[in-house]
């Protein structure tokens, strides 16, 4: 019977030994229960596909409880600011409030904030992993019901839901529109070495264009800039070179702010460029800044609604994967030709 319909907490009690009100102690942690019983008790919601009804649980408990956690990496990346408007614009109108926390791109505070959220009993729980995460330790919540997704890189460690922007697709199509202009030495400025997911993809997005288009890789026209600052004399060491690139892929915003300033102090308007990340004010720059666009807002839109709809009793246990596309902008700095 409980394969034709949703398992409930009396069913996890029969199929333990126990009853409902230990089951609920588990899974909310609500009081003391043996070791031994606690893990029979996971080993049960896993075994039957058990999923608490959490937004009925916090009709129950107060409003305090109607909440979603972010976990973002800096406050001060616009890019964040607008995956957390894209979740607010969903999860507002259902009653939830958004909680937002800055991890500053370490593990350590990543997983101090995800307690924290977890303490407040959380409906819903949403992180952008630090580049060292490991997130093994919220398999049991996950394996408990509590809906989590990853936004922007996926998880670490453990299978969950996340979503994500097409970065090596992406990166791809912005290295494909620098060859078809003609340019074959074409630099990369980004943020290496790359550990990150995102700095992964984008990497080898570049390899991927070059590969398609017959060109060698070249480890020389490859540069690490982790600020603006950095980039900018990135961008200086690759012009200096004895044979410099014609064109650069600057595979994040900093990148491409430090590429603009290079070049206009250089005063150097020969040399192609494509930006990974639209940047306010690009269309204003000499020549207009030519961009891969990634779309924040759908980024937290999307994982917005596949937490919803996790609370409201999606079926699949499976992680889900959902990607982003990115728009190709073409502006003019990535269709200058090569000046040699």
């Amino acid at each position: 019977m409980v394969g034709m319909r949703r398992p409930t907490m009396a069913d996890v009690a029969r199929e333990v030994g126990v009853t409902a009100k230990t089951v609920s102690r588990v899974l909310n942690d609500d009081g003391p229960v043996a070791v031994e019983t606690r893990e029979r008790v996971m080993e049960a919601v896993r075994k039957l596909g058990y999923q608490p009804n959490l937004m009925a649980r916090n009709m129950r408990v107060g409003a305090r409880d109607a909440a979603i956690g972010l976990v973002i990496p800096e406050m001060g990346n616009p890019f964040f600011g607008t995956v957390a408007g894209g979740v607010e614009s969903v999860v507002r109108p259902r009653g939830l409030t958004l909680i937002v926390g800055s991890s500053s791109e370490t593990a350590e505070l990543e997983r101090s904030l995800v307690a924290t959220f977890l303490a407040r009993r959380v409906s819903g729980l949403m992180i952008v992993p630090s580049a060292a995460g490991d997130h093994r330790y919220l398999r049991t919540e996950r394996a408990a019901g509590l809906p989590i997704v990853f936004l922007d890189r996926p998880a670490v460690g453990m299978a969950a839901d996340h979503v994500v922007s097409g970065n090596r697709e992406g990166a791809r199509e912005g290295v494909a529109h620098l060859v078809a202009h003609g340019h074959r030495r074409i630099g990369f400025v980004g943020d290496l070495p790359a550990v990150l997911y995102t700095r992964r993809e984008r990497f080898q997005g570049y390899r991927d264009a070059l590969a398609a288009a017959g060109l060698p890789f070249d480890r020389a026209l490859v540069e690490s800039g982790h600020d603006q600052e950095a980039a900018s004399a990135a961008v200086v060491r690759l012009l200096a070179l004895p044979d410099p690139p014609t064109a650069l892929f600057a595979a994040n915003n900093f990148a491409s702010m430090g590429a603009v300033v290079a070049l206009a102090r250089a005063r150097r308007r020969d040399v192609a460029l494509v930006g990974f990340d639209d940047l306010p004010l690009a269309e204003v720059l000499e020549p207009p800044l030519t961009v891969v666009a990634q779309d924040p807002a759908a980024i937290g839109t999307a994982a917005a609604e596949l937490v919803l709809s996790r609370l409201d009793g999606r079926p699949s246990r499976a992680a889900h994967r959902e990607q982003i596309p990115t728009r190709l902008i073409a502006r003019g700095s990535g269709e200058l030709p090569p000046s040699r």
